[in-house]
């Protein structure tokens, strides 16, 4: 009797599909399998068993079955499918968000020329054979539709393969294997003299080779042997063939994070604070269902170590395992660093920048219990540690742990169901949280915990105002008779205030951090004849320009051209260079204080693998005098000899066109004016703006969370935005303008029609929901695809939910070109 399974598949369709299983195979839920699908091989993953009334026509079978024991945990499969349900999203696509890379190879169409054609081939055809015949061996398919174009290949592919002028093979996928290394390691002792005198009479070289062998304590790397030790693959084999050595292979484990110098944290004592928070966190690890608990700590607090004795109380003591979750791959070495000073290598790091061996062997150790704490980015969220016992997130605010592709989920949001799946402790810590997390802890729904002061009893440092408005005013009469004008431009960007106070701390040998969100030199290019602006040819957005890279740059699609020298619509030479970035304010912090170290710290810097890591080693051995940078400096950072924090532009994003620009801005604000004053010294922030009154400024002059919250809780409760009402943005794009503005009308007709009960299916009662849209997005055009959006608004979570469900399931735009991606909970609306 023939049995069957589902098996999801990482392609964007939202379904199982069927497959025939051989006699002996019987792979549980969460195996991953090799299965055909249309005319080529995929790996997917067993979701249970089919029922003969859910087959189709055609049942084709499973290929392989590719792992003995389940990819994916039973917790963890199911906090896919929850993952799948809520943010809308094809239960494959879920999965493969879940797993390394390495993982999910697939199968490559090849073809290759194996005789000429004997009769007349049309000009497809013989187009196809001609490009075979100018190339050796096998030919990728995905390569040849490169090349040729026109459509799909397939169909001149089968009747060439069908004459036998080509032959199509499918390479499968290539297994995962781990690194290893030859080693040769001592097979048999000899205690006597005689014996080594009888065994190496005449072979010098064998001999000095096993006794190097033994003084390095019975074993040696076979590339050392034959290289710095100087001995030959031949001596290796002889003493072989002698039975004295044995090569073996070596099991290699990639760890990028082993070199890293372990932090020094010395003998840390619990403030009251910090002890009744370990105290309320560990009762809660002898709960059965424990509630989540937001740890609101102000800046400097120590919640790092309340993170660190919860862990020492799970996994030391009770042997089970953790997740530690950080907003910014650039936190990970430093987090890493603390971490293992504490639980040495049984903290394993996953994030997207390790290669794809290092976050396989990760991945495999944590899966097999040989390292007990997953540290990383939002993707760790999904380490599939057994027995786990708590999930710590720390900076649980950060837009950075949503995932902007499918599926769109919160690595926040899935960290508290996960630990809920689990029975672990989740512990959610910011010093400004997110205003849905701080609405749960008001509401019961989380537990909430305090770190009202600093763990070195020191006050949060001052915050004073430059008005940049001021500034500008002061400047114009300052033009009217400076002799040096670029002193006079400086100031603008370097206000009299700041100047004086990093030149204050440069005196004490002391450090400064500046902030300016926005990278690149100038913002935008001008024509001062014609006031045309130089935009990507792909985006609805401005070119900014890059000094050193003498590039005009798009910062979404990453389009690029040469710095122009005259106005492409006009030809007038005269171009005006605007607008600020930190390449530019790196220039001028040079020019004015010409003996200060400086660094910069942003996309355009910390590129390679390891940049972050030195540019913050320099910081921390007292290197540099003055890091200047973007958002990624501003979170997690403690660097005691940082006196000062200046912020360049306080207003950059604050008037974006999104209901969280306020919350970013503060956060932003309040995180940077952290940095400062760690240390015995103290600290100053100052922070230059042009609206000194407005109320995520005045809050971060007052280091007032509490206050900030209510204000913006109240300023979102009119509109009806989150945490109000739950929120989906359904976006609409396609490659031509008119039939995404179409596309989007018909969508949000459906949509309205179900909810108001005038379609067939309709959702039924579902109280308070609205439509509100559609409308170009903000920014109107992305990679080549305008873009439509409508916004859904609801106060019962499952009723949208539902109706985001019928509508990917049942609504189809016209246009093969027209995608809609539904984003669920959305951090940003642009």
């Amino acid at each position: 009797m023939k049995r069957y399974v589902e098996v999801a598949l990482p392609i964007p369709v939202d379904r199982t599909f069927t497959y025939t299983l051989e006699d002996g195979l019987e792979p549980r839920p969460g195996t991953r399998v090799l299965v055909p699908f249309r005319r080529s091989e995929l790996v997917g993953w067993v979701v249970g068993p089919a029922t003969d009334a859910e087959l189709p026509e055609i049942v084709r079978p499973v290929l392989d079955v590719l792992e003995g024991e389940p990819t994916f945990p039973p917790e963890l499969f199911r906090l896919c499918q929850w993952l799948a349900e809520y943010y809308v999203a094809p239960l494959g696509i879920a999965l493969r968000a879940a797993v390394p890379s390495a993982l999910m190879d697939r199968s490559t169409d090849t073809i290759v020329l194996v005789a000429a054609p004997a009769a007349a081939l049309s000009a497809r055809a013989a187009r196809l054979v001609e490009w075979l015949a100018a190339r050796k061996g096998p030919q990728r398919v995905a390569k040849l539709r490169k090349e040729l174009g026109q459509g799909s290949p397939w169909p001149v592919i089968r009747r060439l393969t069908a004459a036998g002028v080509v032959r199509h093979e499918v390479v499968p996928p290539r297994p995962v294997t781990a690194k290893t290394r030859a080693v040769v390691r001592v097979g048999r002792e000899l205690p006597t003299l005689q014996e080594r005198e009888a065994l190496f009479a005449r072979a010098p070289q064998q001999r000095a080779c096993y006794e190097l062998l033994e003084a390095a304590g019975g074993g040696a790397e076979l590339a050392h042997l034959t290289g710095e030790a100087g001995f030959s693959r031949a001596t290796i084999a002889a003493l072989g063939k002698k039975g004295l050595v044995i090569v073996a292979a070596e099991e290699v484990i990639r760890d990028p994070f082993r070199a890293l110098p372990v932090a020094d944290v010395g003998a840390q004592r619990p403030t009251t604070a910090q002890a009744d928070a370990i105290r309320a966190l560990i009762a809660a690890l002898d709960e059965a269902q424990p509630r989540p608990f937001l740890l609101h700590g102000v800046t400097g607090s120590g919640k790092t170590l309340v993170y660190i004795e919860l862990l020492r109380e799970l996994v030391l003591r009770r042997g089970r395992a953790a997740i530690v979750l950080v907003p910014e791959i650039a936190l990970t070495p430093q987090t890493v660093a603390r971490f293992r000073a504490h639980f040495g290598d049984a903290v394993a790091v996953l994030h997207s920048a390790l290669s794809e061996g290092e976050r396989y062997d990760a991945w495999r150790q944590i899966r097999v219990g040989e390292r007990r704490i997953a540290v990383g980015a939002r993707s760790a969220v999904f380490a599939p540690l057994p027995d786990l016992g708590a999930i710590v997130v720390d900076e649980e605010h950060d837009a950075s742990y949503k995932q902007s592709d499918a599926p769109r989920y919160h690595a926040r949001d899935v960290a508290v169901v996960r630990a809920s799946l689990a029975g672990a402790v989740c512990v959610l810590g910011s010093a400004t949280p997110a205003l849905e997390s701080w609405t749960n802890a008001r509401s019961g729904k989380y537990v909430a915990l305090s770190l009202p002061e600093r763990v070195a009893g020191g006050a949060l440092p001052p915050v004073s105002l430059v008005d940049l408005r001021k500034v500008r005013r002061d400047i114009a009469e300052r033009q009217k008779s400076a002799q040096d004008r670029s002193a006079v431009a400086r100031a603008g960007v370097l206000s009299p205030p700041l100047v004086e106070a990093i030149q204050a701390r440069l005196s004490r040998s002391e450090q400064v951090i500046l902030l300016l969100n926005r990278r690149g030199y100038s913002t935008f290019v001008q024509c001062r004849e014609c006031g045309s602006v130089r935009a990507c040819a792909r985006c609805a957005v401005s070119l900014t320009f890059h000094r050193a890279a003498r590039k005009l740059l798009c910062h979404h699609c990453r389009f690029a051209e040469p710095a122009p020298e005259r106005c492409n619509r006009c030809g007038s030479g005269d171009l005006s260079f605007r607008g600020l970035g930190t390449e530019q304010v790196e220039r001028l912090v040079g020019e004015t204080f010409p003996r200060a170290r400086l660094a910069r710290m942003d996309v355009d810097t910390t590129s390679g693998k390891w940049a972050h890591h030195e540019i913050l080693g320099r910081v921390e051995r007292g290197e540099v005098d003055i890091l200047l940078g973007t958002q990624m400096i501003a979170k997690g950072l403690d660097f005691p000899n940082v006196t000062l924090v200046g912020v360049i532009n306080a207003d950059v994003g604050i008037h974006l066109p999104d209901f969280r620009a306020s919350e970013r801005t503060f956060q932003l604000l309040s995180q940077v004016a952290g940095r400062a004053g760690r240390g015995p010294r103290g600290g100053e922030v100052i922070v230059q703006t042009r609206v000194p009154e407005h109320y995520a400024i005045e809050a971060t002059v007052r280091h007032d969370h509490g206050g900030f919250a209510e204000r913006e809780l109240e300023e979102r409760r009119a509109p009806g935005y989150p945490p109000h009402v739950r929120l989906v943005n359904v976006v609409i794009s396609g490659v031509a303008q008119e039939p995404t503005a179409d596309a989007a009308e018909a969508a949000a007709r459906w949509v309205r029609q179900r909810i108001e009960g005038d379609a067939p299916g309709s959702i039924g009662s579902i109280g308070t929901m609205t439509v509100t849209g559609p409308a170009p997005c903000p920014i109107e055009r992305l990679h080549g695809r305008w873009r439509w959006h409508f916004l859904l608004r609801a106060a019962a979570p499952r009723a949208l939910g539902a109706l985001c469900h019928a509508f990917a399931r049942e609504f189809r735009p016209r246009g093969a070109q027209v995608r809609i991606a539904i984003d669920r909970d959305p951090v940003a609306l642009l």
